[in-house]
């Protein structure tokens, strides 16, 4: 029997720890709730939750050095995953209330305000999953996933010219105008919408996750 992967959650003060800390565990994941540097360095894998305003997530995020490790892990190709607002602070900036904050730029592009007839973008939402995607592996073109955002990138501008190398797979959904709902690049994998929220079908996608650490 194989040993579950060990998978940190990562402490910042600003997401919902304990709910994926369930959802993991669901999934055959041996999981840690912390904000402790070696064991998030180590972890097989490392989630990055966020709610709430872009700037204070990245303040957050910088007082707790996960800045820091989220860029050491990704340049020894050691897998990442960001959540809403954990994905959002992937980009290289967001505008909220006109106030710009430089994000951790493993991205480029920005999050601005979604512009619909209903913001917050709250509820259940489908997604466009490209060919080939190891996160949607599985799962049916319908399947259905749990939103709660105002803010979202809206266009994707990093393209890949090394043959060598795959490129980015983007999903897609749409409120009021088509947004960025999900991103797998080599070992950094987000998510605009909540996995641990949606069901069997953010369960499966989890286990996904789980299975290319």
């Amino acid at each position: 029997m194989s040993t579950p992967k060990k998978v940190v959650v990562f402490d910042y003060g600003f997401g919902n720890v304990r709910s994926a800390e369930r959802a993991l565990a669901r999934a055959g994941a041996d999981v840690e709730i912390t904000r402790d540097f070696d064991r998030a360095m180590n972890a097989d894998g490392l989630l990055v939750p966020g709610v709430g305003a872009f700037a204070a997530c990245m303040r957050g995020l910088r007082e707790a050095r996960g800045d820091w490790i989220v860029d050491r892990r990704l340049s020894g190709g050691r897998p990442v995953m960001g959540i809403c607002v954990g994905m959002q602070i992937l980009f290289a900036r967001g505008i909220e209330h006109g106030v710009e904050t430089e994000g951790l730029a493993e991205w480029p592009g920005t999050v601005g305000p979604l512009k619909a007839d209903v913001v917050p973008h709250m509820g259940w939402n489908t997604v466009d999953a490209p060919a080939g995607s190891e996160l949607f592996a599985g799962l049916d073109a319908d399947a259905r996933f749990y939103f709660v955002h105002s803010y979202a990138v809206h266009d994707w501008s990093l393209e890949t010219h090394n043959p060598l190398l795959t490129a980015p797979r983007v999903t897609w959904s749409t409120h009021g105008e088509p947004f960025v709902a999900a991103v797998e690049n080599g070992a950094l994998w987000a998510t605009q919408f909540h996995p641990e929220k949606s069901g069997d079908a953010g369960a499966q996608l989890l286990t996904n996750w789980i299975g290319t650490l």
